[in-house]
């Protein structure tokens, strides 16, 4: 099914007050956002351009991802609880600095992308069961003996400027003595050059996100990605505060998906299988943390 795909929309948009909608989609959206749906015929989901696996334009720049597949699954549900078989999916690109306005101004209904459960975060929406768990592990060069980040003491090591892991590395470097040269690289792209090229042992980094450089590489084999994970945060489908309904509905399917197993072929099938535009296998096994809340069914937030 090919859908429609909206851009973002202007700044504008992001303050566009609710006032402004009919009165009827105003009340409904005020009863949650089954009843919004129910009334306006249209449930918009959120998707990011670039964020793979979970949610990302392919090469006929249409939205595609493992987040992505979720929220169809998740509408198919919601056709169900509001009686409308005939509901119309309009899409909405959404960006790490307006994911959240959009979503509290009615914009968009559900994310289902990257986005980490915090507790900062829930005081603005609410998240669903957490469906994937990233840390901060190491880029190394195939054949060290680098598994630990004591194994890194008196090292040359190398993280992104700007990101929390260089922060977690720094904080630790100082804390336990390590003697770490830790150097700051202005992208993802320079950091792992800078493995690659010998100059730093280690990159610090998300491990989905090293699962993916590596898998872009010129020599996937050359680098592997080592060590247990640092600060481990969840990853979750992000929904309105105060919608006890339709967080229901989704973590209803969450737990369906994860009880019959098709939660485990979709993530076969976009973490450890070729994916498009390029086939290129991210080769990233399903994490001890995802394991376990498979059967906990947690939305426990990172601190």
């Amino acid at each position: 099914m090919r859908l429609n795909v909206h851009k973002t929309l202007p700044l504008l948009a992001l303050a566009a007050p609710l006032m402004g909608m009919i009165p009827e989609l105003a009340q409904a959206q005020a009863g949650g956002t089954l009843d919004k749906v129910k009334a306006s015929g249209t449930i918009t989901l959120a998707y990011r351009e670039s964020s793979i696996p979970f949610s990302y334009l392919d090469d006929k720049a249409q939205p595609v991802g493992f987040g992505h597949e979720i929220c169809l699954k998740i509408v198919d549900e919601v056709k169900k609880a509001t009686g409308r078989a005939d509901l119309k999916v309009a899409l909405q690109s959404v960006t790490s600095a307006n994911r959240i306005p959009l979503l509290q101004n009615g914009t968009i209904d559900i994310e289902c992308g990257s986005t980490t459960n915090n507790s900062a975060r829930g005081k603005q929406v609410q998240f669903a069961t957490n469906y994937f768990y990233t840390g901060t592990r190491f880029l190394v060069k195939t054949g060290t003996t680098i598994k630990t980040i004591d194994d890194l003491k008196g090292k040359t090591v190398v993280s992104t400027a700007g990101t929390t892991n260089f922060q977690i590395l720094r904080n630790l470097n100082e804390q336990n003595k390590l003697g770490m040269d830790l150097i700051a690289a202005k992208d993802h792209a320079e950091s792992a050059l800078l493995v690659e090229s010998g100059r730093a042992v280690a990159f610090g980094m998300d491990d989905i996100l090293l699962y993916g450089l590596r898998a872009s590489s010129q020599n996937p084999a050359s680098l592997a990605v080592v060590g247990e994970p640092i600060q481990v945060e969840p990853y979750a489908i992000m929904l309105r505060l105060d919608d006890p309904a339709f967080k229901k509905l989704v973590d209803t399917t969450l737990a369906n998906l994860m009880a019959s197993g098709e939660f485990t072929k979709l993530y076969t099938k976009w973490f450890m299988s070729p994916i498009p535009p390029k086939g290129i296998n991210l080769n990233a096994p399903m994490s001890k943390e995802l394991v376990d809340n498979m059967k906990a069914l947690s939305d426990k937030p990172a601190t």
